[in-house]
C-alpha cells in the first residue's frame, strides 16, 4: 500500500479510504495514517518527506473556502498533488505546525470582523475593514455583492480574487451590520 493522499491509499491499483482521526479505534494514535511529515525550510518553503526525500510544497486551497484548514492540496513543483489533508487537526505535531504557518502565509481567506466603510468610488466599491490578520482595504466591483453564506456570514471576492469572511451579524458591531445590510439587501 502506498500512500498517494492523506486520507486515501492506493493498494493494488484501487484507492482505499484511510479512517480519519475521529474515525480511528480509541487508543489508535494513527501514527501509521498520519499524512505526510511536512516541516519549513530555512528559506520558509514547506518540505514534505516520503521514504526520507524531500519534496518543496505549496499549498492549495480546496472547497469550502470558509474552512481553510480543511480540504488542502499540497502540490509538488510539478503541480502534481503530494497529499490531501482533509483537516489540519489530523496532522501531528511539527507537521501541523509547518502546514498552519504554510496556510497562514498562503492568506486565502480574510476573516473580516468589523467593516470600517464600504463607499463607490469611480465604478468601484473600496472597503476599509478590520479582520483577524489587521487592518485591510480593498477594491470590489460595483455589481460584485457580499454573498451569504450557510452559516450566517457573507463571503466578498474583492478585484483581485481574494476573499474575505465576513464574520455573522451577531458577532459584528452596531456600524458594521448596518454597511454589511445596505450591501446584502
Amino acid at each position: 500500500m502506498t500512500a498517494t493522499s492523506f486520507g486515501t491509499a492506493r493498494e493494488s491499483g484501487r484507492q482505499q479510504r484511510l479512517p480519519s482521526r475521529r474515525e480511528r479505534p480509541a487508543g489508535s494514535d494513527g501514527a501509521e495514517d498520519a499524512g505526510p511529515r511536512l516541516e519549513r525550510a530555512a528559506d520558509g518553503q514547506l518540505v514534505g518527506f516520503r521514504d526520507g526525500k524531500p519534496a518543496p510544497l505549496r499549498v492549495v486551497r480546496c472547497f469550502p473556502w470558509t474552512e481553510p484548514g480543511r480540504f488542502v492540496s499540497l502540490r509538488d513543483e510539478k503541480d502534481q498533488e503530494y497529499a490531501l489533508v482533509r483537516d489540519a487537526a489530523d496532522l501531528h505535531g511539527a507537521s501541523r505546525e509547518a502546514f498552519e504557518a504554510a496556510l497562514a502565509e498562503a492568506g486565502f481567506l480574510f476573516e473580516i470582523v468589523r467593516i470600517e466603510s464600504a463607499e463607490e468610488v469611480y465604478e468601484i466599491r473600496h472597503w476599509v475593514v478590520e479582520t483577524a490578520q489587521g487592518p485591510r482595504t480593498f477594491q470590489t466591483k460595483l455589481d460584485d455583492w457580499p454573498r451569504e453564506l450557510p452559516s450566517g456570514g457573507f463571503l466578498v471576492r474583492d478585484v483581485n480574487g481574494d476573499l474575505y469572511c465576513v464574520a455573522p451579524g451577531e458577532r459584528l458591531d452596531a456600524r458594521s451590520r448596518r454597511i454589511l445590510w445596505a450591501l446584502a439587501e
